[in-house]
């Protein structure tokens, strides 16, 4: 039975939009699949780790019929592209769950699995309430922290992200323990107050689904989960179930020593510097006197960098060390010109803003160098 037939491009941008979270080995078959399907005039196409779940969908041709099949979201994918530009593809179901994919002067016969056996998540139980947000600014605000989120750490919640919704703002926290950073704005929230924690994979793959662009986006929270609607994409992801730390009592209130920056410059002469550092604990020294700041490192074969700045400063003599790599990935992921840098002493963290700006925080924690 003839199911479809559909230029290549069209069918492989929504293909693509959905395969990022299937996994390449997975204890259930099915979930390496892709459920495409035709009706009420679309054509969708769902993947699923049972943690997370996209859907996208395009019009589809109202004189193909109505269909559900599965079949490999990698294979189907390496299939696509491997075709050439503007080749019409055809889709055709055969017995003994299979399909035919024929391309041009290529023919492809797959494996499919029962539709029915595809799991898929059940509606949103106890919801909260929804915000609308343009796609931009959004994921600008995932950008500016979750360089932050910790990676395979046996304190789960911290791989996630904190998403705090307030009843004129939102914030995003992330954490690995040694730094913490938070951004927040302004908001119309038509949602309860409430604080979720949004898992790692969520977290990038909204940030590489989302357009940099005015474009909207809608978020319906729920106690369990949380529906992303924008363009023909809704990400269905469910929530992290822990309790994460209290960040306003890691963010120090007023560090007396301080000075703003360059963030350009800061971040040129940190990767400089960064070239002799300890390969394993990646320390940096950074020396405050009057008006300078120096930046030194050192490693194991007593080799060492050393970088001089003027620096408006004022405060009193301060000899710090930082893991260096947590310097660069807040100075790379802010898209500003000038950063404020505030310290109290040697022992205490570390503090970067935006001058005139209470929306961006990040603090990081010193280390003996």
């Amino acid at each position: 039975m003839n199911l479809i037939r559909i230029e290549r491009e069209v069918f492989l941008k929504p293909l693509l939009a959905v395969t990022g979270i299937v996994e390449k080995r997975h204890t259930l078959p099915i979930l390496s699949n892709v459920l495409i399907s035709k009706g009420d005039g679309n054509l969708s196409f769902i993947a699923t780790d049972l943690e997370i779940q996209i859907t996208a969908s395009i019009e589809a041709d109202s004189g193909t019929p109505d269909f559900l099949i599965t079949a490999s979201a990698k294979k189907l994918q390496d299939i696509c592209r491997s075709l050439p530009e503007k080749t019409s593809i055809e889709i055709e179901k055969v017995q003994d769950h299979r399909l035919n994919l024929k391309g041009g002067k290529s023919k492809f016969n797959l494996q499919t699995l029962p539709a029915e056996d595809f799991p898929k998540f059940a509606a949103q139980s106890s919801p909260l309430g929804d915000i609308n947000i343009s796609q931009g600014v959004f994921r600008n605000l995932i950008h500016r922290v979750m360089y932050s989120m910790a990676q395979q750490d046996i304190r789960y919640y911290l791989n996630g992200l904190l998403l705090v919704i307030g009843s004129d703002d939102i914030k995003f926290v992330a954490t690995d323990g040694h730094r913490l950073a938070m951004a927040s704005m302004r908001i119309q929230s038509g949602c309860q107050p409430c604080e979720i924690i949004l898992p790692r994979k969520t977290v990038t793959e909204l940030f590489k689904l989302l357009a940099d662009s005015e474009d909207g986006l809608n978020i319906e929270v729920g106690t369990n989960q949380v529906k992303f609607s924008f363009d023909n994409i809704v990400l269905v992801s469910k929530v992290v179930d822990g309790k994460f730390p209290d960040y306003n009592k890691v963010i120090p209130a007023a560090h007396p020593n301080e000075f703003v920056v360059d963030r350009v410059a800061l971040l040129q002469a940190l990767q400089r510097a960064a070239i002799l550092s300890n390969e394993k604990f990646r320390g940096v020294r950074l020396v405050l006197t009057q008006n300078s700041l120096r930046i030194i490192c050192n490693n194991s074969e007593q080799e060492e960098a050393q970088e001089e700045m003027e620096i408006d400063y004022g405060g009193d003599p301060l000899d710090i060390g930082f893991n260096v790599t947590y310097l660069l990935d807040v100075l790379n992921n802010l898209d500003v010109d000038k950063v404020m840098c505030s310290f109290n002493d040697a022992n205490s963290s570390g503090l970067i803003t935006i001058p005139g700006n209470d929306e961006f925080k990040y603090v990081v924690m010193p280390m003996r160098i």
